[in-house]
This record gives structure tokens, sequence and C-alpha cells, in this order.
């Protein structure tokens, strides 16, 4: 069973980017946290799908703008089922992302 870093990222600007997938026959229960290190506000969203590219459904969260430096997002107590991602996108390239959380045997 896995728990806490379950995955990270700095992805380019503009890019959708699969930070985590919860493995299969497991569920995951997860806390999603980025960073903005730019001193210019960012746009910042989040999914949770089993699909290459999210459906309008499967954000969470949807351009939250995170200000200068220093500002975060973090999305707490998140709950995935196997086969299931998070794909995390920033419009700009200084954004950090972490997933942190726990995996569990599906039942």
């Amino acid at each position: 069973m896995a728990s806490g870093d379950l995955g990270r990222a700095a992805p380019a600007a503009e890019t959708l980017t699969t930070v985590y997938t919860v493995p299969n026959g497991k569920v995951a229960t997860f806390n999603v946290l980025a960073v903005n290190r730019a001193n210019a506000s960012v746009s910042a969203r989040v999914a949770i799908t089993r699909a290459a590219v999210p459906a309008d459904e499967d954000w969470v969260e949807y351009d939250a703008l995170l200000s200068g430096k220093g500002a975060i997002l973090e999305r707490f107590g998140l709950i995935g089922g196997a086969g299931e991602k998070i794909i995390v996108w920033a419009d700009g390239a200084a954004v950090t992302w972490r997933v942190n959380g726990f995996e569990g045997a599906q039942v």
C-alpha cells in the first residue's frame, strides 16, 4: 500500500499533465497541492478522469487564480478509483504540483 507522495510534476505552461494514476485493484484518498513559483498570477485546473483528455464534468477545479509567488491551491480528501488519473494544467510554467495520500485495496 503506497502512502505519502503519490506523484509530482512541474509541467510546461498550457500542458495537460497526468500527475498520478490510481493503480488497478486500488482506491486512493488523496490531496492535490499546487504552488506558484512565479511573480505573475496563473490560472490552474485539476481533473479526475479515466480519459486522456478531461471532459467538462471531470474538472474539480477550473481556472483557480494563483496570485504571484508562493500562492497555493489545496484540495483535500479527494477519492479516486482504479484507473482514474489526476490531470493538471496551468497557463504558466512555474507551477509545482504534488499529489499525496493513501492507496488501499479495492473492495
